[in-house]
C-alpha cells in the first residue's frame, strides 16, 4: 500500500441527505411552491407566469391542458374519491386555491403555517369561513384535499466513481512491489528486511497523517495543500530514513530504506493531487527490469540503477505537479488542527503492522490487498451513491437506517468478493485474509465519515493482539491475526451500522 485513499469530499447545500430526510414527504418530494389565494394581495411580478395557467377545483385537479397532479395511486380512484366543490362553500374555494400546498401537507399543523405566511386574519377566519380559530381552518382544509406527493425528477448521483481512475490507483499501490526483487537481489538479510519494514510502516503512517491533512486543506484551494504537502514530506522522508538506519545501521539496507521514503513521500502528494498517471510513468523502469527476472538477472548495477531512476521520476514528478499548486492564488480558510490528522496516522501504522505480520506468512497475500485497494476506493464512493439513493427511497429514519446496513453490507460483500476468489492461489487461511480485508475496508468507510478515534483504536488493537499473542501464548501467527482481525472487525461494522444509519452523519 504505496499511498494514502482518498477521502470523498461531501456534498454540499441540497445534496446533503440529513436536508433531504427533514424534508422528506411519504412517496419522496418536497412541497410545492406556495400558491397566493384569491384574497392575499397579489404580486404582479410573482403572479405574471401564472396568467393562462390551468384553473383547479377544490380537489387541486388541474382543468385544460395540465392534467391530473401526479399522485400515488391510480388516477381514476384518485379522482373518483373526490367531491365536487360547492360554489357556496368558501372553504372549498379556499381548498382549490391552495390544493397544491394542502395536498403536499403531512399534517394539519402545516397547512395552518400556510395560511398564517399568507396573511389569514382571526377576523377572516371567523367571518368568512365560520371557523373560531386557524388551527380549525387548518384541519377542514387538510380532510378535504387528499394527499398528492408527486416524484421528484430523478438527479445524478453526486457520488458516481471514476472506475478507470480506481483502477489505476489499484496498479498503482501493488506496482512498487516490484522494486524489491530488482534491487535487493536476495542480497538484504534480516537486518535490511527489518529496516525495509521500519521505514515502510513510518512512511505508511506518515502518509497517511499528512493526506489527510492535505486533503482538508484542498477544500481551501489547491496553494494551501501544495503547500501542506511540501512542507509535510520532507520530515516524512527523514524520519523513515532514521527509523530504517537504526535498524540496519549504515549499508546498502539503509540506501534502499532512504530511497524507498522518498518514493513513498513522493507517491502520496501525486495521489494527493490526483496525478496517478505522473506517478505511473514514474514506475517505468522498476517495472519493466522486473519484468525480465524470469528470464534474465540483470547485473546489480543496472538493477540499483534502474530502482534509483524510480525514484528520482517519481520526485521530480511530484515536484512538476507541485509548482502550479503553488502558483495559485492564496485562498484564506482556517487551518485543521495538527490533532486532528494523527488518528489517520495511526491508522496507517495499524494497517501496515496487520499487512506486514500477514507478508511474514504469505507474501503473495501483501499483494492481493494491495490490488484491492482500487475497488476499495471505488467501493468507498458507491456506499455514498447508494446512502444517497436510500434516503431518496426512505419516508422515516427507521427505513434510511434499514437501507443504509443493507447497502453497508453489499459494499462490505463486494469488497471481500475477489479476495475470497483468489485465496486458492495463495497460502494464507481464508478466514485470516477476509478478516483483515474487513477490518481494512470497514475503517477506511468510517474515516471518509470523520469517525477516526475509534476506527484507528480498533486497528491499533487488532495490530497489538495479532504481535503480542504469539509472544505470549502458545497461539500460532496465524490464529492471533485471524483473533485480533475477527474482533475489530466485529466492532468496525457495528459502529458503522451505528453511525451510519443516522442521517446526521451524512450531512
Amino acid at each position: 500500500m504505496s499511498g494514502p485513499i482518498p477521502l470523498p469530499p461531501r456534498p454540499s447545500g441540497e445534496d446533503t441527505l440529513s436536508l433531504r430526510l427533514a424534508t422528506r414527504r411519504p412517496g419522496g418530494t418536497a412541497p410545492h411552491p406556495r400558491r397566493r389565494p384569491s384574497w392575499a394581495k397579489p404580486d404582479p411580478v410573482e403572479d405574471e407566469p401564472r396568467r393562462g395557467g390551468p384553473r383547479r377545483t377544490a380537489a387541486g385537479c388541474p382543468r385544460g391542458r395540465g392534467g391530473p397532479p401526479p399522485a400515488h395511486g391510480d388516477p381514476a380512484r384518485r379522482r373518483a374519491a373526490l367531491r365536487p366543490a360547492r360554489p357556496d362553500d368558501p372553504v372549498d374555494q379556499l381548498a382549490a386555491e391552495l390544493a397544491d400546498d394542502i395536498g403536499a401537507a403531512v399534517h394539519p399543523y402545516e397547512v395552518a403555517a400556510v395560511l398564517e405566511s399568507q396573511g389569514m386574519t382571526a377576523d377572516r377566519i371567523q367571518e368568512t369561513y365560520g371557523h373560531p380559530d386557524l388551527f380549525s381552518l387548518a384541519d377542514a382544509l387538510y380532510q378535504r384535499v387528499p394527499r398528492s406527493h408527486p416524484e421528484p425528477d430523478p438527479s445524478p448521483d453526486p457520488w458516481r466513481p471514476d472506475h478507470l481512475r480506481c483502477a489505476l490507483r489499484g496498479l498503482l499501490f501493488a506496482l512498487p512491489g516490484a522494486a524489491y526483487p530488482l534491487a535487493a537481489g536476495g542480497q538484504l538479510g534480516g537486518a535490511g528486511i527489518g529496516a525495509l519494514i521500519a521505514a515502510a510502516l513510518v512512511s505508511w503512517a506518515w502518509s497517511q497523517a499528512l493526506s489527510h491533512r492535505a486533503y482538508a486543506r484542498l477544500a481551501a484551494g489547491r496553494r494551501e495543500a501544495a503547500r501542506t504537502l511540501l512542507r509535510g514530506a520532507p520530515p516524512g522522508v527523514a524520519c523513515a530514513t532514521a527509523a530504517g538506519l537504526a535498524v540496519a545501521g549504515p549499508g546498502p539496507a539503509a540506501v534502499f530504506a532512504a530511497g524507498q521514503s522518498c518514493y513513498l513521500a513522493a507517491a502520496g502528494v501525486l495521489l494527493v493531487l490526483a496525478r496517478e498517471k505522473l506517478l505511473a510513468v514514474a514506475l517505468l523502469p522498476v517495472v519493466a527490469g522486473a519484468a525480465t527476472l524470469p528470464w534474465w538477472q540483470p547485473p546489480t548495477v543496472l538493477r540499483s540503477g534502474l530502482a534509483a531512476l524510480t525514484v528520482a521520476l517519481a520526485v521530480g514528478a511530484a515536484w512538476y505537479a507541485l509548482r502550479p499548486a503553488l502558483r495559485a492564488d492564496p485562498a484564506p480558510g482556517p487551518v485543521p488542527r495538527l490533532a486532528h490528522s494523527l488518528p489517520y496516522g495511526l491508522f496507517g501504522l495499524a494497517a501496515g503492522t496487520l499487512a506486514t505480520l500477514a507478508g511474514r506468512q504469505d507474501p503473495y497475500a501483501v499483494i492481493v490487498l494491495t490490488l484491492s485497494m482500487g475497488p476499495a476506493e471505488w467501493l468507498l464512493y458507491r456506499y455514498r451513491g447508494l446512502a444517497v439513493a436510500a434516503l431518496r427511497a426512505s419516508a422515516s429514519p427507521a427505513g434510511f437506517r434499514l437501507r443504509a446496513a443493507r447497502a453497508l453490507l453489499v459494499c462490505v460483500a463486494a469488497y471481500l468478493a475477489p479476495i475470497a476468489a483468489s485465496t486458492p492461489l495463495i497460502d494464507t487461511p481464508p478466514a485470516q485474509l477476509l478478516a483483515l480485508g474487513a477490518v481494512l475496508w470497514t475503517a477506511l468507510l468510517l474515516q471518509a465519515f470523520g469517525v477516526a478515534w475509534s476506527s484507528a483504536a480498533l486497528c491499533l488493537g487488532a495490530a497489538a493482539t495479532a504481535t503480542a499473542l504469539p509472544h505470549v501464548s502458545s497461539l500460532p501467527a496465524a490464529t492471533a491475526q485471524l483473533a485480533g482481525c475477527t474482533a475489530a472487525a466485529s466492532a468496525l461494522l457495528a459502529a458503522a451500522v451505528r453511525h451510519l444509519g443516522r442521517p446526521t452523519a451524512h450531512a
